[in-house]
């Protein structure tokens, strides 16, 4: 029997969240629901740790990581909100997943899948250092949501590249390109958005809308009119990229925080 904790301070969503878990597996058990932060630290002190917690992150009286900071809990998490906002920080707790609202029960039905294998390969707890090792290893595999590869097309083949090898990322005239560190140039179908989105923000950093650039590309920053910056790289770029006065701070932090 796997059980499972909800924590939710929509009452409506929790029951109906509930309802789809239990029909999504007989062997399936929902301990109870809890509404705020306050509840959920009352919960933890006075139960059992569930096999599994499903967790809105937006809470009535806080966000929820404010539980998973002042509790060590070893439970899984999934996390379910309809803000997309928080998906680093959900993933630097216990996050196996990250559902947004309204919950789709194929998507559903995927997370416990994933809850499932993790389960199955290393049972509820880890029972010594090599498990718990494996553990976080598969746990990194399940929560890791940015590209390590891109598939780029060069005379009729499909050439895999690991995102180390990528300087940055540009569009121009209508296309997106790839350049790396060797300054070698590969055309993708992909939207500057798109990439971004599937990136690591501790490597990459969309510098304005033309440019996507990678940390060790950097060379040097000057200062520009109006509180805005020139971002020099290691490898040629057909223009000069500039960063607004918005994103300078935002650069400077990112480069700083390597």
């Amino acid at each position: 029997m796997i059980t499972v904790l909800i924590i939710e301070d929509e009452i409506k969503t929790a029951k109906a969240l509930k309802q789809s878990i239990e029909d999504a597996s007989l062997d399936t058990q929902v301990l109870g629901i809890v509404q705020s932060v306050k509840g959920a630290l009352n919960w933890f002190e006075n139960n059992e740790a569930p096999d599994l917690i499903f967790s809105d992150i937006q809470l009535a009286d806080g966000l929820s990581f404010e539980i998973y900071r002042q509790i060590d809990i070893e439970s899984p998490i999934i996390f379910c909100t309809a803000f997309d906002e928080y998906a680093i920080d959900a993933f630097k707790t216990n996050g196996i997943d990250y559902l947004l609202k309204p919950i789709d029960d194929d998507k559903l039905h995927v997370s416990l899948d994933k809850f499932q294998k993790m389960k199955n390969l290393f049972g509820k707890t880890a029972s010594n250092d090599t498990d718990k090792s494996k553990l976080d290893a598969l746990l990194s595999q399940l929560t890791n949501p940015y590209k390590k590869t891109i598939l780029v097309h060069f005379q009729g083949k499909m050439i895999p590249l690991k995102m180390s090898e990528v300087a940055y990322l540009q569009y121009d005239l209508g296309n997106v390109y790839l350049v790396t560190f060797s300054n070698k140039k590969y055309t993708l179908n992909q939207t500057l958005d798109e990439l971004e989105s599937s990136l690591n923000p501790d490597e990459f950093f969309r510098a304005n809308r033309q440019f996507i650039i990678h940390r060790d590309a950097v060379q040097d920053l000057e200062n520009y009119f109006s509180r805005r910056m020139v971002l020099k790289l290691q490898v040629p770029t057909s223009e000069v990229i500039i960063v607004s006065k918005t994103k300078s701070p935002q650069l400077l932090r990112w480069l700083e925080n390597a």
